[in-house]
């Protein structure tokens, strides 16, 4: 089969012949109909994350937001039939350890992430495995075409996540959200859905434009303005939650920064080489104030219908932001678009 391999960080993608995914006896083989290109992958095309023991090996498949066809079914699996159309969650729980088994299988005790680690290759290919498909395959409500779930993706999950679960964001309060890539624009729609009154900050205006389009109440040009002190002055006080989408010190200071009193900032964006990892607060301030300050990765599978049952009532439409699709030969080209910010929207790979 055909897929796209990381051979070099930073180096143009080999699409070149692999051998066909191994059948474990709990997972499944999917034929990949569509596959989102994230920043994520971006970074672990860069190799990125050697800080947190986290860099991606080489000769290795990326991709990790597929939506496909069952092809094969493993001697063990149950409730997963060949035929079955199911979207894939980038982190894959085991289904059995104390953490999966209290409904927090994004932070499995000995999960995978697909596309990120060896036993896991990616989706940038026309077919791919899924582990322990009992707990992590996620069937498609009916009409749902494989693009759009390939769109809603780590994007969308992480930031239902992050608002509706990590946040708790109510409907009625203030929400800004700091970069407006995939995430970014995934969390203004996913707040507008909750109620929530958005302001989405960027530097760019086209991204600001598809902000409004999403679901933005207000629009901040970052570079244009002190962003905590605009935030200030659009909500009177301040946002109740404030998220990073983008995972630079700048945006994870100024969101923390332009929150109120006992208010909510969520990380989502990892950051770069430049931060390795760790960046700056100011922790009296946020003692003073009494602001919390939350971490989130992915969502847990056995929650991942609450996400489609939005996309099925209409309330989520990530159609709306996809701004391309590309064929496999046109990843690698994608994905080093990304370095300076020249992607259009969510780009998704269609077979």
């Amino acid at each position: 089969m055909q897929a796209a391999v990381l051979r070099e960080y930073g180096e143009p993608l080999d699409v070149t012949d692999v051998s066909e995914p191994d059948l474990e006896p709990h997972g499944v083989v999917v034929d990949v109909e569509a596959c989102g290109i994230c920043r994520s992958d971006w970074h672990a095309w860069m190799g990125h994350g050697e800080w947190a023991d986290d860099q991606v090996p080489l000769d290795y498949v990326l991709g990790h937001e597929p939506a496909g066809t069952v092809v094969a079914v493993g001697e063990r699996v149950a409730s997963v039939e060949e035929g079955d159309r199911v979207a894939v969650p980038f982190n894959l729980g085991c289904g059995a350890c104390p953490e999966c088994v209290n409904g927090h299988g994004n932070t499995c005790l000995d999960g995978h992430a697909l596309g990120f680690e060896r036993a896991a290759p990616g989706a940038f290919a026309e077919r791919v495995h899924l582990p322990h498909a009992d707990y992590n395959a996620m069937r498609l409500p009916a009409g749902v075409a494989p693009r759009d779930v390939a769109a809603l993706g780590c994007r969308f999950m992480t930031a239902y996540h992050a608002l509706e679960h990590r946040a708790h964001v109510g409907a009625g309060e203030w929400v800004a959200v700091h970069g407006c890539g995939g995430v970014g624009l995934s969390a203004v729609q996913v707040a507008d859905a909750l109620g929530a009154r958005v302001i989405a900050v960027d530097v760019d205006d086209g991204a600001l434009s598809r902000a409004e389009a999403a679901g933005a109440d207000e629009t901040v040009r970052g570079d244009a303005v002190d962003v905590p002190s605009e935030v200030e002055a659009i909500t009177g006080r301040g946002a109740h939650v404030s998220l990073d989408a983008l995972g630079r010190a700048e945006t994870c200071r100024n969101s923390v920064a332009c929150l109120r009193e006992r208010g909510t900032h969520v990380q989502v964006g990892l950051t770069t080489d430049a931060e390795k990892g760790a960046v700056s607060l100011p922790t009296d301030a946020m003692t003073r104030w009494e602001v919390d300050f939350l971490g989130s990765r992915g969502m847990p599978p056995t929650r991942y219908d609450e996400l489609l049952g939005l996309l099925e009532a209409g309330d989520l439409d990530p159609s709306v932001l996809v701004g391309r699709e590309v064929g496999l030969d046109e990843v690698p080209e994608r994905l080093a678009a990304m370095t300076d910010y020249e992607t259009e929207g969510v780009e998704v790979l269609t077979f």
